[in-house]
């Protein structure tokens, strides 16, 4: 097993718009799937000295509830109708913990990356079936401040083609969300530059952005309208806030594909399937739906050349939630359950022209 250590027009909150696709009959080749999940705190059996106190064996936490866990988690994926070829987890001890439960999942996971702070209790990964190419980890910093976790950067390589993958856990609202803003817009300057590099050294080269980012795909409308957050929408009042320069936020757009309208030509657009193709959340805090999960989708995936978006799903179904259709949290005690967040899932498809 390979390892490394250490991101148009107006967001459309009632539904997608898109160009019909004529001309020659298309046959489908082949289709990818997707996941990210962030399956809450995931530790093995050992104590290392930096677990959560609920995962200390003083606490009762051993080997034993580990690969119950394991294998619980394991199993819901397989049954999954359509499983995933590559997996974003977030939450995750270690490089082993990641690489026990590829080893758990029937699919055949040969590539594994990992990566957090050093003396952080929990991190990233991305499992995949398919070679993961020049693996990279980025740290952010700003005003003195760490981001809890980096930012995983990796190249998925299908016979295909190829397209870039960021696994990203953002920072929490823990502290307030207006003081915690600047962590995550530094992330998302982090994602930007990097996707200008990529677009410079192959401008083909399609990005996805997977992961929890900790802010909810209308979070600009959710806090008033008043203040740049890391997820923007195409707005004109987010043009007038931010001086039309797009430094550090993400642009989103319910659009096929994502084009900019408002902001300048040049501004980074992603598809975000919250905005018509997913209902409800991911997260369910406070008696209210959370959309903090998120697949974000460059416009690659929608010039009808190469892999094509084609259609996502949240996890809101048996066993990932329970008899009252939230998630199945992971209860320490008797070992049930699974995590607070429902796992995202996205389908690519590549096609032929006959």
């Amino acid at each position: 097993m390979k390892n490394f250590m250490f991101l148009v027009v107006v967001l459309v909150l009632a539904g997608c718009t898109g160009s019909e696709r004529g001309g020659k009959e298309a046959q489908t080749a082949s289709r990818l799937t997707l996941m990210t999940w962030n399956v809450h705190n995931l530790f093995d059996g050992n104590d290392d000295g930096f677990e959560y106190n609920e995962f200390r064996q003083s606490a009762g936490w051993s080997q034993e509830k580990y690969l119950g866990r394991l294998n619980s988690i394991s199993s819901a994926i397989d049954k999954i109708e359509n499983k995933p070829d590559v997996i974003i987890l977030q939450e995750i001890e270690s490089l082993k913990v990641l690489e026990d439960l590829s080893l758990s999942i029937n699919k055949g996971y040969s590539y594994s990356h990992f990566a957090n702070n050093h003396g952080s209790a929990i991190g990233l990964g991305i499992l995949s079936r398919l070679p993961l190419l020049d693996a990279k980890a980025h740290s952010i910093t700003i005003g003195g401040e760490t981001a809890p976790r980096p930012v995983l950067e990796a190249k998925v390589q299908a016979e295909e083609g190829a397209f870039a993958v960021f696994a990203c856990h953002w920072k929490s609202k823990i502290g307030g969300d207006d003081v915690t803003e600047s962590v995550r817009r530094a992330s998302a300057r982090l994602i930007l530059r990097r996707i200008r590099e990529l677009r410079e050294e192959d401008g083909e080269i399609g990005v996805i952005i997977a992961g929890d980012l900790n802010e909810n795909y209308d979070e600009f409308y959710r806090r008033g309208g008043s203040a740049i957050r890391a997820l923007l929408p195409d707005d004109p009042t987010c043009v007038k806030l931010t001086g039309s320069k797009q430094i550090d936020f993400l642009v989103i757009s319910g659009n096929k594909p994502p084009l900019p309208v408002h902001f300048p030509d040049e501004t980074i657009v992603l598809f975000s399937p919250w905005t018509c193709d997913l209902e409800n959340g991911s997260y369910f805090y406070k008696n209210n739906w959370e959309t903090i999960d998120h697949f974000l989708i460059s416009g690659q995936f929608f010039d009808n050349s190469g892999w094509e978006y084609e259609s996502a799903l949240v996890a809101n179904f048996e066993p990932f939630v329970n008899s009252s259709g939230i998630p199945s949290s992971y209860n320490t005690r008797t070992g049930s359950g699974f995590s607070d967040h429902l796992p995202l899932l996205v389908t690519l498809r590549m096609t032929v022209e006959n």
